[in-house]
């Protein structure tokens, strides 16, 4: 099969497609044959070596965790009928920049009716981050919400949950192209963070999506309300906020650290891809890449020009 290599840490360009043996499924598995690769912005970190503990990649390895396709083949120990359904999976941290990935049969998500897969492999992690940290946060009908990276794949997805539950949301991205894209997918106000003075701008809120981090964050967190709750899903600045908590007892405000057991988190992805089935979200996929350039989609997440989510299409759909 096809596959891209990661053979050392480096730059985008260490990602080179070859050929690797196909994946045998064992007891408890499923061979699926992949039609759709996720790619997160962590992904990008890890390549280059510089991934948040404890997921690091020893090469020589083929990268990727989220993929979609149709089981082809089970191993001992599973349902049959599984074979020629359509699903969407972890791979468990590796594997997934390929024509073929074995993974767990007891991680796959059958993608439901009226849902395209490639919607399904776009939800699979980021679903599952902007329903638990929506429900951490639990945002009110007529709070103020900001959300920031907003018009990256959680951000999206957050802003739509958001005043799905009444909220006034502000997203915050960075340039023209990315502002105009949240006031599509009906955000309130939009303001540009990579701007001075965003946060004047941005004004009092109650409730903080933090996908930024660093200084961003940092801003973010000085425009809560008493009373108001911080929850951070990402570090795209490269640095968590760090505030200490007793600046924030000191205001009178919270920050969030959502906490979920493994059920739990598998409940937040079939529940974003029921809401997508019913069009009630819609995920954004901003860019799509052969599995042979895997390379310019690294690097155009890399260069912060990427929208939505990013997928690698693998093979034709059948």
């Amino acid at each position: 099969m096809r596959a891209v290599w990661l053979r050392k840490f480096g730059g985008p360009e260490v990602l080179v497609a070859g050929d690797a043996p196909d994946p045998v499924p064992g007891e408890g598995r499923a061979l699926v044959e992949v039609e759709f690769a996720n790619i997160t912005f962590v992904e990008t970190q890890m390549r280059s070596g510089t991934g948040p503990m404890p997921v690091r990649l020893e090469p020589p390895v083929i990268p990727g965790n989220g993929v979609g396709g149709v089981v082809t083949a089970v191993g001992d120990g599973v349902d049959g009928t599984l074979v020629g359904r359509r699903v969407v999976s972890s791979t468990g941290g590796t594997g997934g920049y390929a024509e073929k990935v074995a993974v767990d049969a007891e991680g796959l998500f059958e993608v439901p009716d009226g849902l395209a897969l490639d919607d399904a492999v776009a939800l699979l992690a980021d679903g599952r981050t902007a329903t638990m940290m929506t429900r951490a946060a639990r945002p009110r009908e007529g709070e103020r919400v900001l959300v920031e990276a907003a018009a990256g794949g959680v951000g999206t997805l957050l802003v739509q949950l958001a005043k799905a539950q009444g909220a006034t949301v502000v997203a915050a991205a960075r340039g023209a192209r990315k502002t105009e894209l949240v006031m599509r997918l009906g955000a309130d106000e939009a303001v540009d963070y990579g701007e001075p003075g965003w946060a004047e701008k941005a004004g009092p809120v109650d409730v903080v999506f933090d996908g930024v981090g660093g200084d961003v964050a940092r801003e973010a967190f000085g425009l809560l309300r008493k009373g108001g709750r911080m929850v951070s899903f990402g570090l795209a600045s490269g640095e968590w906020a760090s505030i200490p908590e007793e600046d924030a007892r000191e205001r009178g405000v919270a920050l969030v650290r959502p906490t979920a057991t493994p059920e739990e988190l598998r409940e937040f992805t079939r529940h974003a891809l029921r809401e997508a089935a019913a069009g009630r979200i819609e995920p954004v996929i901003g860019q799509r890449f052969p599995l042979d350039d895997a390379a310019g989609a690294h690097a155009a997440i890399e260069s912060r020009g990427t929208v939505g989510k990013t997928l690698l299409e693998v093979s034709p759909p059948s």
